[in-house]
């Protein structure tokens, strides 16, 4: 009988940006899910794209959903950067409507 073995590196473990990422590679979870689900790119794009097998972006895919609490704390830390990153910048939007 074959054994599966899993190729995601947890928040835990990892050391890049302590976030959950596929082993050997610098591609997150949160990386994967954004690309297939919210920007609807086909998983077979993604893997071709990032050098990836099309069952590595898979089990990213179940570990985003797999994982509810590790998602939110990721989630929150990507909120407080944004927010951070709007309060020291200097640039403000410009006026479209003119």
């Amino acid at each position: 009988m074959a054994t599966q073995e899993y190729r995601i590196i947890s928040g835990e473990e990892s050391e890049i940006h302590n976030e959950p990422h596929i082993e050997g590679s610098r591609i997150t979870v949160r990386d994967v899910y954004v690309r297939v689900e919210q920007r609807g790119t086909e998983p077979e794009r993604v893997a071709e794209r990032y050098n990836l097998d099309i069952a590595d972006v898979y089990e990213a895919l179940a570990y985003y959903h797999n994982n509810p609490e590790e998602r939110q704390a990721v989630e929150a830390r990507h909120e407080r950067a944004r927010d951070e990153a709007k309060r020291r910048s200097s640039l403000t939007p410009s006026d479209s409507s003119r």
